[in-house]
C-alpha cells in the first residue's frame, strides 16, 4: 500500500468523525450564512438558541439534514486531498533532490513549493467534490414547513395546534435535493459557488504568512531586550498559530458566507435581493442590502466548529497513518519469517 493511499485512507477516516461530531455546529452556520429575512435577524439568536429552536420546530434529524451526503463529500475530500498532496509532495521532494545533486539546496521541499503543493492539491479537491457540497448546503438549509388546514376555519386554536402536529412533514431527501438543482440551474447548477471556494483555497497561505510575520516581530522585540535570549517558547507558538488561524478565517470567511448564499435554494420570485445570478452578483448585492456585516454572519459558529473538526480531524488521521503503517511492517516482517528455510 502507498503511502499517499494511506493518508488518504487515514484523512478521509478522521473527517468522517470529525463530520460527526461537529455536523449540528455546520448546519447552524449554513443557516446563519445564508438567512435573508430581515425580521429573523432582528432576533440575534445565538448557536445554542438555534440548534434548540431547529430542535423544538423541526424535530433533532434537522440538525442533521444531508449527512448522508455530507459524510460521502468529507470522505471524498479528505481521501482526494490528502491523495493528491502526498503525490504533488512526493514529486516536489524528488525534484529538490535532484537539485541538491546539482548544487542547489539542502534537499528540503521549501516554504513556496509546500504552498503550491497545498494549493494544488486543494484546487483538485474543489473541483472534484463541488457538486456533494452544493447538495448538501441545500439539504442543510431546507426548512420544514407545517401547512396549515384552514378547511375547517371555526376551529379553535387548540385543535388547531393538534391537527399541525399530526401533520407529516415534507421528506426532503438526497434525491429531491439533487433534482431541485438540476431544474433550477442544469448541469453547471452543481458548480455554483465553486470560484469562491478555489480563493479559499488561499486560507493556508495566509495562515502561513501571518505566523512568519507575527513570530519575526517577536524575536525582533525580544532580541532588542536580551540580546541573548531571543527564542520563543511552545505556548507562544501556539498562541501565534491561533492567531494566525484566527486572522486567516477572517479574511477568507466572507468568501464562505458568498459560497453558501449561491449554493442554497434561489427565490425564483419575490424580492430581488435573494437572487444571485454568479459572485460578482452576489458580493454586490450583500454590499448595497446588507451591508458589510452580511459577510460574517455566523462566524463565531464557525470557528468554533472548524477549530475542533481539525483538532478531531489531525488527531484520528496521525492515529491512523501510525496504525497502518505498524501492521505493514509487522506483515512484512511475518511475509519475511514465513519465507525463511
Amino acid at each position: 500500500m502507498s503511502d499517499a493511499l494511506i493518508n488518504g485512507l487515514a484523512g478521509a477516516g478522521g473527517g468522517i468523525i470529525a463530520q460527526l461530531i461537529t455536523y449540528p455546529l455546520q448546519t447552524v452556520n449554513t443557516r446563519q450564512q445564508t438567512e435573508r429575512d430581515l425580521k429573523k435577524e432582528k432576533r440575534k439568536l445565538g448557536t445554542i438558541e438555534q440548534m434548540c429552536q431547529v430542535v423544538k420546530q423541526e424535530g433533532w434529524g434537522r440538525l442533521y439534514g444531508g449527512l448522508t451526503p455530507s459524510l460521502v463529500g468529507t470522505t471524498a475530500s479528505q481521501g482526494v486531498y490528502y491523495y493528491f498532496y502526498q503525490i504533488f509532495r512526493n514529486k516536489a521532494e524528488s525534484k529538490a533532490l535532484e537539485r541538491q545533486k546539482k548544487g542547489i539546496g539542502d534537499g528540503s521541499v521549501g516554504m513556496l513549493s509546500s504552498l503550491i503543493v497545498a494549493a494544488l492539491s486543494g484546487c483538485v479537491n474543489v473541483l472534484l467534490t463541488n457538486p456533494i457540497w452544493v447538495v448538501v448546503t441545500r439539504m442543510q438549509t431546507h426548512t420544514n414547513i407545517l401547512k396549515k388546514d384552514h378547511s375547517n376555519r371555526l376551529a379553535t386554536p387548540a385543535l388547531e395546534e393538534t391537527v399541525l402536529s399530526a401533520i407529516e412533514p415534507f421528506s426532503y431527501s438526497t434525491g429531491h435535493a439533487i433534482q431541485e438543482v438540476y431544474d433550477e440551474a442544469g448541469f453547471w447548477g452543481f458548480w455554483k459557488g465553486v470560484f469562491p471556494t478555489l480563493i479559499m483555497v488561499s486560507n493556508p497561505a495566509m495562515q502561513f504568512m501571518l505566523y512568519e510575520t507575527m513570530l519575526k516581530r517577536l524575536k525582533k522585540q525580544r532580541s532588542l531586550s536580551n540580546p541573548d535570549n531571543n527564542g520563543v517558547t511552545a505556548l507562544e507558538i501556539f498562541l501565534l498559530g491561533a492567531l494566525a488561524k484566527l486572522g486567516a478565517t477572517v479574511v477568507t470567511y466572507p468568501l464562505n458566507v458568498v459560497k453558501a448564499r449561491l449554493q442554497a435554494k434561489q427565490v425564483a420570485t419575490g424580492d430581488r435581493r435573494h437572487q444571485y445570478k454568479g459572485t460578482v452578483d452576489a458580493i454586490l448585492k450583500m454590499i448595497r442590502y446588507e451591508g458589510f456585516y452580511g459577510f460574517y454572519k455566523g462566524m463565531s459558529t464557525k470557528i468554533v466548529q472548524s477549530v475542533l473538526a481539525a483538532a478531531v480531524l489531525f488527531m484520528i488521521k496521525e492515529e491512523l497513518v501510525k496504525g497502518a503503517r505498524l501492521l505493514l511492517v509487522k506483515d512484512g516482517i511475518h511475509t519475511v519469517k514465513s519465507k525463511l528455510p
